[in-house]
């Protein structure tokens, strides 16, 4: 990465009030088709460049866990870190501003000038399928992650993209369905999710997304002005989610850029609607302006200095994505204090899980990036402990559903005679165009990458078989493909997306799978030829060449995994879910760990009582075993130093410093508010304001039933002592409170603690919640040491939205305690 930037000291800063007179200039100074071109993206990830005004192109990438940059390509590698949900499940604002700043080095390494993340959008249900790239349940808690993080990603003079604007909750018909909220849950909640990260943080950029609020499409709606550019100041782009843009009605709202391009909804429309009148030059200009902005702030405009002159020191990365995995992580369980595990008093320790071996470390969708490497619990597991110590491993429980693309080290390109395969592309003609040597079997192009002029893609592999018996080979794609195995063709034909969901086949596609016998070891030449369509709007394709795990024997499996933990010090379950189960794209039927997964816990559970299970999924999963085993230590998709992290806190080299963004139910008909389907297109958000932990203690206040775990909680390696807490006891209404906290690590080894401040009104004339989140703060402690904590509360955290925000006066109650459902210690204080 380079460390400098261009000096400023000739030009005006961004901001001033010369380069905004210079900005302003420049947009006049073009044309109105010039103008209009600039809103429109030139191709699928970045803008329009005009040499002749001094703008180069803004590129774009996901986001928002790593960088992928403008390709797919896993030669092009990135650092993937964990999840949303595990980043939020830090507690940690400062956390997420390095978290931040290292994607804002990833993308000045690749050439990417503006992450589209953080993901900020409520856990509204469970259920929702992209939950683990969003933060939390709670607004307070996502608000403060998020400007953290796009503090951290500005800070490397990368902008950053919350999104998705606005009530974007689920992901089935997306892109057409239609939230219905309430005025004063879309301010208190929905809205205040995202405020920070404008208010605070400045945000660069905001992402409208696919589904109408209240009746209007998103890049359509009113909410683009009101509150985000006139009450919040946002003075950034407003961009669309990938085909958002619907209509050339959408420049009359404050939605600035279309993407992808350059063929969308606006152009030459665009251009006719400003000529007859129903988009003004003024709004043109307006976007103009914005876009300019945003170019001079990440250094894309000459003659204006960029909003970062001055980069902070880099960070490791792989450190940073590692301390996040360990802070993320949330221990729920330890019966009689077996974890953390003392590896010199360790013989031997019995792994099981798919996920111990094939973790998944990141989401589906557009999350997806290409690290250089995942580190598994198994490995993880296998690099910490001491060599006289005995692993053994079984699966136990297949997981991974369909076809798995192959082990990078188990092919080999028998053209250039490296590792990986060959891919070829070729014209009409079958003449080859170019070539290349790639080290991944799932192969994707999404707007760049194909030469032009191809007509087919050609793959060649050798596939090492790493046993004996049958073996599940196969393709998917969407398209015209032939696939030959040992030299001879078992398929030739269409294989047909069935689903409607954009780029859904990207990432699990149709298939078509065959069996052969191999002997271990045994060499199979892999060979197919795709067709590439002659025509599509949205340049994609993607090829993915695998293996599906097929088990013949379930019982059989989990007996041998039962067999190895019967004997061993130690059993170590791994459990989780798939691609299939958690992605963009579609939303989850149940919370239900897949296959067979819950009889391998019990099982092994009723084998060794010293059992510890980790879980590695990205959002709630029932745990009927919880109060069976040992110890429970939920992972989230830790990113890919997942598996050194887990191996960290089992063995008590670090303490897992999570605490639940979420409240994990005990059962899937206990949970409040879990509907994602929309009828009759719409998703009504009919519980209001009582979203999340807060749904669940107005439900348990009526006698209905409480969650597994609460929002808030976790658990770790010492113990703490949360000391008479003070504050004023009067404050104006809309004044920021300061509550003091006594904290003392009453146990044997360092640690750390997170004190909530929750408030509460029992007394009102407003309806409420029975309590809400109002601040947090964390501290890390020596055994035996002290520390005052403060946690401050604004001054909104009182008020509620009625036609705009209002305070009833009184007196309300602060609880300071570790979770929302703990025993807490009140005082009261009286707002006026």
């Amino acid at each position: 990465m380079n460390p400098t930037l261009p000096a400023a000291a000739t030009v005006p800063a961004v901001g001033s009030p010369d380069a905004e007179a210079r900005i302003r200039d420049l947009a006049e100074s073009l044309t109105l088709e010039q103008q209009v071109q600039l809103l429109t993206g030139a191709d699928v990830w970045s803008t329009h460049a005009l040499p002749a005004i001094g703008l180069s192109r803004v590129v774009m990438s996901d986001g928002p866990a790593g960088v992928r940059g403008e390709d797919f390509d896993e030669r092009h590698d990135s650092v993937s870190l964990p999840s949303s949900s595990a980043l939020s499940a830090t507690w940690s604002v400062d956390l997420a501003r390095r978290y931040g700043q290292v994607l804002g080095q990833e993308a000045r390494r690749k050439g990417v000038h503006a992450v589209l993340g953080p993901t900020i959008n409520l856990h509204r249900s469970p259920l929702g399928g992209r939950h683990f790239e969003c933060m939390s349940e709670d607004p307070r808690l996502t608000a403060t992650i998020a400007a953290g993080y796009v503090a951290g990603v500005q800070s490397m003079g990368v902008g950053a993209t919350p999104k998705h604007y606005l009530a974007n909750e689920a992901e089935t018909d997306r892109f057409t369905s239609d939230s219905v909220v309430d005025e004063r849950p879309l301010r208190e909640l929905y809205l205040a999710a995202f405020e920070d990260a404008v208010t605070e943080a400045r945000a660069w950029l905001v992402m409208s997304s696919y589904n109408s609020i209240n009746g209007t499409t998103a890049s359509e709606n009113d909410l683009l002005e009101t509150p985000l550019s006139t009450e919040w100041g946002f003075d950034g782009v407003v961009v669309s989610d990938w085909t958002g843009v619907r209509s050339v009605d959408a420049a009359n709202a404050h939605q600035d850029l279309e993407m992808p391009g350059p063929v969308g909804h606006w152009g030459p429309k665009l251009l006719a609607a400003v000529g007859d009148g129903r988009v003004s030059r003024t709004a043109i200009l307006d976007k103009v302006v914005r876009i300019l902005r945003l170019a001079a702030r990440v250094g894309s405009l000459d003659g204006v200095s960029p909003a970062v002159t001055e980069l902070p020191a880099p960070l490791n990365a792989p450190a940073v994505a590692r301390e996040v995995a360990v802070r993320g992580a949330v221990l729920v369980r330890n019966k009689d204090g077996l974890l953390p595990l003392d590896p010199a008093a360790l013989g031997s320790v019995a792994v099981s899980g798919h996920n111990a071996e094939e973790a998944r470390t990141q989401g589906g969708g557009s999350a997806t990036v290409m690290p250089k490497q995942n580190i598994s619990p198994l490995e993880g597991l296998r690099e910490a402990l001491p060599a006289n110590v005995a692993i053994s491993y079984h699966r136990g429980a297949k997981v991974a559903e369909g076809l798995q693309a192959f082990p990078r080290t188990s092919l080999h390109n028998p053209v250039s005679n490296v590792p990986g395969l060959r891919v070829t592309f070729l014209a009409a003609d079958g003449t080859e165009l170019s070539g290349e040597d790639r080290l991944a079997s799932h192969l994707i192009w999404f707007g760049i990458g194909i030469p032009e002029g191809a007509a087919a893609i050609r793959m060649e592999t050798d596939w090492t078989a790493p046993s004996a018996g049958t073996h599940h080979l196969g393709l998917g794609t969407v398209g015209r493909i032939r696939l030959s195995l040992r030299g001879q063709e078992v398929f030739n034909g269409d294989i047909e997306d069935e689903t409607e969901v954009l780029g859904a086949a990207l990432f699990d596609p149709p298939k078509t799978v065959h069996a052969i016998e191999t002997e271990a070891g045994e060499r199979v030449r892999i060979e197919a030829l795709f067709e590439l369509p002659a025509d599509q709007a949205i340049p994609f394709t993607a090829i993915l060449l695998g293996e599906e795990t097929v088990v013949a024997d379930p019982q059989a499996e989990i007996d041998a995994a039962v067999e190895a933990a019967r004997t061993a010090d130690v059993a170590v379950v791994v459990v989780g879910t798939s691609a299939a189960i958690e992605s963009e794209g579609f939303d989850r039927k149940d919370l239900d760990l897949p296959g067979h997964q819950n009889r391998l816990v019990e099982a092994v559970a009723a084998a060794n009582p010293r059992t510890v299970v980790v879980v590695n999924s990205g959002s709630p999963v029932l745990m009927p075993w919880l109060d069976k085993v040992g110890a429970v230590l939920l992972g989230w998709f830790g990113g890919q130093e997942f598996g050194r992290a887990i191996a960290d806190i089992l063995l008590g080299a670090e303490e897992p410093g999570g605490r639940l963004p979420t409240t994990w139910p005990a059962a899937l008909e206990d949970v409040p508010v879990l509907d994602t389907t929309p009828m009759d297109g719409k998703v009504v958000y009919s519980e209001g304001i009582h979203v999340g932990y807060r749904a669940w203690l107005k439900q348990q206040a009526a006698g209905g039933a409480a969650p597994a775990l609460p929002f808030g909680y976790g658990l770790g390696y010492t113990t703490f002592e949360l000391c008479t807490p003070h504050a004023s006891q009067a404050v104006p209404a809309g004044k920021d409170v300061v509550v003091h906290v006594p904290v003392r690590n009453t146990g044997t080894r360092a640690g750390r603690e997170v004190v909530q401040v929750y408030l509460e009104r029992p007394e009102s004339a407003v309806e409420r919640p029975v309590r809400w989140l109002a601040g947090y703060a964390g501290t890390h402690l020596a055994a035996g040491g002290t520390s005052s904590v403060e946690v401050r509360i604004p001054g909104r955290a009182f008020a509620h939205y009625d036609g705009g925000w209002q305070v009833e006066p009184g007196t309300f109650r602060i609880l300071v305690g570790r979770h929302s459902a703990d025993g807490f210690q009140a005082l009261d204080i009286d707002v006026r």
